[in-house]
């Protein structure tokens, strides 16, 4: 059993279904797009239990029982209209994927998680923008909205942290 956007869902699958077809051709929710397949992009990237991963490379079986959120679940959402405000979108292919992501980066923030930019992994740093576009970086745009995504994020960040989960350790 899958749980997408609160909604209970039994699947009969085979083992070797991706998350990412799992959703789009199964349960018909189109908004997480397919863009290389291959974990490069982004476009694929969801919410499982509030942490962000690539669909495309994760088994729908991983995810049994776990919560996951697509675009379609995350909605209404500040995020969303500050893309529109800040222009963080053009053709719209990556936005699903962007803002998913966003919202789990700032969830992994909020829990002390560092980066690559971090200065003193000892605190958890400022969301400035050069910590945002390396959080965001495995979200590619072809458009190259970035930095009307990194606005849009900026001006939501503190919202996005109240409203953020509490993150449980991975399991195993």
């Amino acid at each position: 059993m899958l749980v997408v956007n609160d909604a209970p869902t039994t699947l009969d699958l085979e083992p070797r279904v991706s998350l990412l077809d799992a959703l789009r051709e199964h349960l018909h929710l189109t908004g997480t797009k397919k863009g290389c397949n291959q974990g490069a992009c982004g476009a694929c990237t969801v919410l499982v239990d509030g942490r962000r991963v690539l669909a495309c490379l994760t088994l729908a079986m991983q995810v049994e029982g776990r919560e996951v959120t697509t675009i379609e679940g995350v909605g209404p959402h500040p995020l969303q209209a500050a893309f529109v405000r800040r222009d963080g979108l053009q053709c719209g292919y990556c936005t699903p994927g962007q803002i998913c992501s966003a919202i789990g980066m700032v969830a992994e923030h909020r829990h002390g998680a560092a980066s690559v930019v971090t200065d003193d992994v000892t605190t958890t740093p400022d969301l400035t923008p050069e910590e945002i576009r390396e959080r965001m970086s495995g979200n590619l745009c072809r458009c190259g909205a970035y930095n009307g995504i990194v606005e849009a994020i900026v001006d939501t960040a503190p919202a996005m942290a109240e409203m953020a989960p509490a993150l449980t350790p991975v399991p195993a």
